[in-house]
């Protein structure tokens, strides 16, 4: 039998009540002990359509007129009567489902009381949308539930009050010596697993080897598209004269550049636009030619002139490099707008350029990807305009946040109609200035999310140093984290500066200050935890924006 990798757990370092402590969570954490507090979180989250999942319970103590259950939010701060709770089940005849995607839930009639020394197994689908619950290997009925299928992740929690639970998610049937006899060895269909009893057909255990992950990035599929070779970042010392760097192990097609000694703004160049011409994301000119700047793209990096912004003799220069087809594009008439597309459908990265419309109405623009994009950069080459960004899940669609820390989130609905979510072949645009009005040439560098490789969101901050856990599917080796609201800066980190936790070095592309450092996150096996109660990336109720890329699939890490 193959390896089936880890199990999943809990995970304190995501979502439990305030209620709970460190010991509350136990036995490598697959035990809930007796306590009056409500929700603790898994370490694994889904999206819709990512599979069918099960997992069992044994209820070891009700505690008199306990509830307990399961439920599956998506909000930092869920539990199972508010802050997104989809769908769950007290184990008192009931079912809970949300009345929306992030209130309160309902209470209905539902299957038998479930009592001590009860086996509850818990089947997900997330690609039917239903959940089923077993009482001893007896089905309770299947229900429905309604969720987002825009690719915000939803994660399972169990909640407990004066209860104890203890969990098998196919580490071991006998639920840490708490039963002794059942389905010997059962197994998922793919042969993972310890289960008590049989999982149903279809149905998978919650285990690194079953863990979705995109074939085109999947290490086992391929040795050329793995994330480290899709985007990496470049470390190298400054020259004052013509440098080739390399090691980055990719030939890039946009490469970011910031001299973290000195307080020249960050440099972008792409190999759509070419060589030397660069756009700066701490200014909102438009484009400049710099004939000692990037001066080439090699197979393994790419070379830099005698400019003290991208090669200052003896200074430390960090680049965050992405590849996207070579430098070969082509002509896209998906759109009401022909575009030039340079496109890695593999990666979920292509570069954009158009010229944009020049009256009160709305286009739409061919990216090229396949998939729709999440996290959009529009630059206007020709006007003095900043950097924009769109599209992240939980930022509202016709909104726009720009790079600069000074800026504020617009809705730009008002210049000539209200922007909508990219589609899987164009994005739109109006009117406004930076998006694609005004007539003017602009470059749209466009991501969509690849499972095991790159993810974009926001987080809501809670003020606190024990801050959100952000499950990604994968360890990230660059995040990029920018304040929704007025006045919050946006950092940049990498696994290139800070090789181990906590990650603490980064820069700001929307400032032309040196490299900084701050106690910041941890960058682990299947997200980032924020380890910091800054406003600018953990206020309390404040909206965090994040891009996140990834080098390892978390379904061949080590630790789950």
């Amino acid at each position: 039998m193959a390896s089936s990798g880890n199990f999943m757990t809990l995970n304190p370092l995501k979502y439990k009540a305030s209620s709970y402590t460190t010991s509350d969570i136990s036995h490598g954490n697959l035990r809930i002990d007796e306590k009056t507090g409500n929700a603790a979180q898994f370490n694994v989250g889904f999206v819709l359509g990512d599979g069918k999942f099960y997992w069992e319970l044994y209820i070891a103590d009700r505690g008199g007129s306990s509830q307990a259950g399961v439920c599956v939010g998506h909000a930092d701060t869920n539990n199972y009567t508010s802050g997104g709770a989809i769908i769950g089940n007290t184990f008192e005849s009931q079912k809970l489902l949300a009345t929306s995607s992030s209130g309160n839930s309902s209470v209905s009639s539902y299957g038998a009381d479930f009592v001590a020394t009860d086996i509850i197994g818990v089947a997900m689908d997330f690609t039917n949308s239903t959940m089923e619950f077993f009482k001893n290997n007896s089905s309770q009925g299947s229900f429905s539930f309604s969720g987002a299928n825009d690719g915000t992740t939803y994660y399972p929690y169990v909640y407990c009050n004066h209860g104890l639970l203890y969990m098998n998610t196919g580490q071991d049937s006998s639920f840490i010596g708490q039963k002794t006899s059942g389905s010997a060895n059962a197994t998922d269909d793919n042969g993972f697993g310890n289960f008590y009893y049989a999982p149903p057909s279809g149905f998978l255990a919650v285990c690194s080897a079953n863990l979705p992950t995109s074939d085109d990035i999947d290490p086992a599929q391929t040795n050329n598209n793995i994330g480290e070779k899709q985007c990496a970042t470049l470390l190298y010392t400054g020259t004052g004269s013509s440098n080739a760097v390399t090691g980055l192990g990719f030939k890039p097609d946009l490469v970011i550049i910031k001299n973290r000694t000195g307080t020249q703004g960050t440099k972008v160049t792409d190999s759509s636009r070419g060589v030397t011409k660069v756009l700066q994301t701490a200014q909102a000119n438009g484009e400049e030619t710099d004939s000692n700047g990037l001066t080439a793209f090699g197979t393994d990096g790419f070379t830099v002139g005698s400019d003290a912004g991208y090669n200052g003799s003896t200074n430390n220069i960090v680049a965050h490099c992405w590849r996207a087809n070579g430098g070969t594009t082509a002509s896209n008439s998906d759109g009401d707008i022909t575009s030039t597309v340079q496109a890695n459908t593999k990666a979920g990265f292509s570069i954009v350029e158009f010229t944009g419309i020049n009256s009160a109405t709305t286009a739409t623009v061919g990216h090229g990807l396949g998939k729709a994009p999440t996290f959009i950069i529009h630059k206007s080459l020709n006007a003095s305009a900043w950097h924009l960004v769109r599209g992240v899940p939980g930022m509202p669609v016709s909104y726009v946040r720009d790079l600069n820390p000074n800026g504020s989130p617009t809705d730009v609905s008002g210049n000539g109609g209200a922007l909508v979510a990219p589609t899987n072949t164009v994005f739109n645009i109006n009117n406004t200035t930076g998006i694609g009005g005004g007539g003017y040439t602009y470059v749209a560098y466009c991501w969509a999310p690849i499972e095991g490789y790159s993810k974009f969101g926001t987080y809501t901050g809670n003020g606190n140093a024990d801050g959100p856990f952000v499950y990604t599917g994968f360890r990230p080796q660059i995040v990029l984290f920018m304040g929704y609201n007025y006045g919050t800066e946006n950092f940049i980190f990498d696994n290139k500066r800070n090789t181990s936790n906590v990650v603490t070095t980064y820069v700001r592309w929307g400032r032309s200050s040196a490299e900084g450092s701050h106690t910041h996150c941890d960058f682990l096996s299947n997200g980032f935890k924020i380890r910091n109660s800054g406003g600018d990336y953990n206020g309390s109720g404040t909206l965090i924006i994040y891009a996140a890329w990834g080098d390892v699939p978390f379904k061949y890490n080590n630790t789950f």
